[in-house]
């Protein structure tokens, strides 16, 4: 594999884990988003899914990030009668967001994003070398 294209496929896969971590943090910021109006729906969290495509000019798979989707899980329920998001039961739906799950994610996506910015340094280390060999 030429160094040009393990860089290229590198930088798909940072620019893929940067979209996920936009996204998880969005989750995190609105980990206590509640409805507006009694009953109804509060905030539900995204998630990024990924999927190789074929780049032609170099015939390499790079990866890209799909529109984020709505996680359907169900709503945690917290019985708080005197809020306004409560129903007519008293209770509150909560967002689908568990704050340790994102964070964990975003430490997954980040260590990611950092080895594949380390492909990027050597190929670009591995190009500096050949130079300075030619040099001499």
């Amino acid at each position: 594999m030429e160094l040009k294209n393990a860089m290229k496929i590198s930088a798909s896969g940072m620019r893929a884990q940067g979209e996920r971590l936009k996204t998880l943090a969005e989750n995190i910021a609105n980990a206590d988003s509640l409805a507006k109006t009694p009953g109804g729906d509060p905030y539900r969290r995204k998630v990024v899914s990924f999927k190789s495509e074929l780049d032609r000019a170099t015939g390499a798979n790079m990866v890209k990030a799909q529109p984020p989707k709505t996680d359907k899980s169900d709503f945690e329920l917290k019985y708080d009668p005197g809020h306004p998001s409560a129903n007519a039961d008293g209770y509150v739906k909560m967002p689908n967001v568990k704050t340790v799950i994102e964070m964990a994610d975003m430490r997954e996506a980040q260590r990611t994003y950092e080895a594949n910015l380390n492909v990027v340094d050597s190929a670009k280390q591995m190009i500096t070398r050949t130079v300075d060999l030619l040099r001499n």
